[in-house]
């Protein structure tokens, strides 16, 4: 039995940053990981982290307070928020970055006006300035290492903000983008993981993988390690200082979704590897449990024709394909339910609208429909402007035929239809405001001016509808922790020995998604505080 400091259980980006954390402040760590890739939700994100008065923000001179994250957070609490972690996280994410950026384990910059997703809240920023977005990183730089990154084999070769994701208005030459490809570069969530991932080498920290964990070994009331498998055998560690859970969330697992999620989940944007096994051993382990009803929610759209690599369907969050012009989303009853346009996590939250008549959910199934102008200038998915329509998007000479397909009334569609492109040609949209946020034309077309960004109307034959699915990005509930992230039992008292981060444990932000890079914010600021208290932990 291998006997360490620290073991951090999850190589997500909560994990890396936890371990280095300990590492730094003179623990010996060990890093498992379940599988066989490292990363998971991490690394197919986009990568984007919110922190507050970040060391980016003071170094452009921009201005952020204390004061104004937490008038911010607290304008959105619906009895979700507490005080304690809410508040480590606004006070100790600025160090967590400057310590990661300090070491080489992040490299990035400020997300050229990103807004806040809540700008009428006291303290939002219009202009941005919270959200940071990575650098690019040479894989060549891991060896062998690079190919155990979760997806990596579909390489973006972006930053963020050369995309229209990011604000950007044209992307890099395809000339650019070969150059990277030949030199093996990546963006996004893919660089904060290969970025972190070299640092924990550089340490000798080298993640151990394929182990199972089964249980916690408890001696009285402390946690002293793991016990587990690893390729059928059995595998076992102890740790004199304290285990990290940065396990992810649950939203794989059908049982635990079932029993603690408030709404219906029909296709998560995350990997599937998180099942829970987090939430498990905290269970366990005597934890008292927050935040379990709430998720990332964003609603997806699911691409039949490329599923995981392990066989599961995969979908993707839709962003553009919702805010660009000459399209809608209806429900069930063919009706616009929403404003298209608005921040994903609030709008994930219009899927759970329960209709007591019917005795089922109002706006499932939803659709997004659009037509030939948008299909033309606008992507779907992962297919771009000029490309084919797949097969796997229904399609229509008119309305009515469009509406046979979905399955929805032929005239309550057409006539949604017709009230929004006469508002759409007024540039103004009565029924829920679209294109009247700041937030709402940063994704729109922005080659365009005023409301037109995002209102366009929807005339040319053909026409389309593609099903969008209630999704999240991942849970944001689990073991609630302190301000030190150690996780804390029943009684409400810490249990010794065991601490987490990221979305295995009860967001410190509760459901609040404050704007873009609002869950990778609050993982990297507790996996070092997590890592730091279990290293400096008293024996």
């Amino acid at each position: 039995m291998e006997h360490v400091d620290v073991i951090i259980l999850g190589t997500g980006a909560a994990g890396m940053t936890a371990a280095l954390a300990a590492h730094e402040a003179g623990a010996r760590v060990a890093l498992i990981e379940r599988g066989e890739r490292i990363g998971g939700t991490s690394a197919i994100s986009g990568g984007v982290i919110w922190v507050a008065d970040n060391p980016q923000m003071r170094a452009a001179g921009m201005a952020d307070s204390r004061e104004d994250a937490l008038a911010y957070f607290r304008s959105l609490d619906h009895g979700d928020l507490v005080d304690e972690t809410l508040e480590a996280f606004v006070d100790k994410g600025p160090e967590a970055l400057a310590f990661l950026e300090g070491i080489d384990a992040l490299k990035v910059a400020v997300l050229p006006g990103y807004p806040d997703y809540y700008l009428d809240r006291p303290g939002a920023k219009p202009e941005g300035s919270r959200a940071l977005d990575h650098d690019l990183f040479a894989l060549g730089e891991l060896g062998d290492w690079a190919a155990k990154i979760y997806a990596i084999e579909e390489p973006k070769p972006l930053m963020l903000r050369e995309t229209p994701l990011g604000g950007a208005t044209a992307m890099p030459p395809m000339a650019v983008l070969g150059q990277r490809m030949a030199a093996r570069q990546c963006g996004f969530g893919q660089a904060m993981v290969a970025r972190l991932l070299k640092a924990c080498l550089a340490r000798g920290i080298e993640p151990i993988m394929g182990v199972e964990t089964k249980r916690l070994v408890r001696d009285g009331e402390r946690i002293t390690g793991m016990e587990g498998t690893r390729d059928g055998q059995p595998f076992a560690m102890t740790a004199r200082r304290g285990v990290i859970l940065t396990t992810g969330g649950f939203e794989w697992d059908e049982d635990l979704r079932q029993t603690f999620l408030r709404g219906p989940v029909t296709a998560p944007a995350s990997p599937p590897t998180g099942k829970g096994e987090g939430l498990k051993l905290v269970m366990q382990a005597g934890a008292k449990l927050g935040n379990m009803t709430s998720a990332w929610w964003a609603p997806t759209l699911v691409t039949p024709d490329a599923p995981w690599a392990s066989g599961e369907q995969r979908a993707q969050i839709i962003l553009i394909e919702r805010t660009v012009p000459h399209s809608i989303m209806v429900n069930r009853s063919g009706r616009r339910f929403c404003n298209e346009a608005a921040n994903y996590s609030a709008l994930g939250g219009v899927f759970h609208q329960f209709d007591p008549a019917s005795y089922d959910y109002a706006n499932l199934p939803a659709y997004l429909i659009f037509d030939a102008q948008y299909a033309e200038r606008y992507p779907l998915g992962t297919r771009q402007p000029g490309q084919p329509i797949p097969d796997w998007v229904m399609r229509a000479d008119t309305l009515e035929g469009l509406a046979a397909q979905i399955g929805v009334d032929a005239a309550a569609l057409t006539e949604t239809v017709a009230r929004f492109n006469v508002h759409a040609d007024e540039g103004h949209d009565p029924d829920f405001g679209r294109g009247t946020s700041a937030y709402d034309h940063f994704y729109g077309d922005r080659s365009r001016d005023g409301t037109a960004v995002t209102l366009g109307a929807i005339r040319e034959a053909p026409f389309y509808a593609v099903e969008i699915a209630s999704g999240l990005l991942g849970t944001n509930g689990g073991p609630r922790t302190d301000g030190q992230a150690r996780i804390l039992g029943h009684d409400g008292a810490p249990i010794p020995g065991l601490l987490g981060a990221g979305n295995a444990i009860a967001c410190p932000t509760g459901g609040i998604y404050a704007g873009a890079g609002g869950t990778l914010g609050p993982a990297l600021t507790f996996g070092y505080i997590a890592g730091r208290t279990a290293a400096l932990a008293n024996l």
